[in-house]
């Protein structure tokens, strides 16, 4: 299962198409909180979030699931590419990060390796 944590609905379903036609399973959040409230299975999926949401913002939630000890891989997505948030995102332990737009093709690619790294 691919989980996308956006508040643009637009690339929430953009992504969720795109991990649809891939053949995965996929879960749209509009918010990190929406994510947290929600039952979800939390080990060996993958995590699609934007950096700059509404409420707790994509760092605050992996800071989150990290103290829950989860290891959910975390693709951060961002609009407003910095060189402090991209720090930021690799000290937190991303897996990947891309500046919207991105090219689909590495999204996919990024999430395979992130889903291998997970279960081995």
């Amino acid at each position: 299962m691919i989980f996308i944590v956006d508040d643009d609905a637009s690339v929430r379903t953009a992504i969720a198409r795109l991990m649809a036609s891939a053949g995965h399973q996929v879960q749209t959040f509009a918010s990190a909180e929406e994510f947290l409230a929600s039952s979800r299975p939390t080990e060996s999926d993958c995590l699609v979030v934007d950096i700059h949401l509404g409420g707790m913002n994509g760092l605050e939630l992996q800071k989150e699931l990290a103290q829950a000890d989860s290891r959910t891989p975390i693709i951060f997505i961002t609009a407003f590419d910095s060189v402090d948030v991209r720090r930021k995102a690799k000290r937190a332990g991303a897996d990947a990060y891309f500046r919207k737009p991105f090219d689909d093709q590495a999204l996919l690619d990024a999430i395979y390796f992130a889903l291998e790294r997970a279960s081995s």
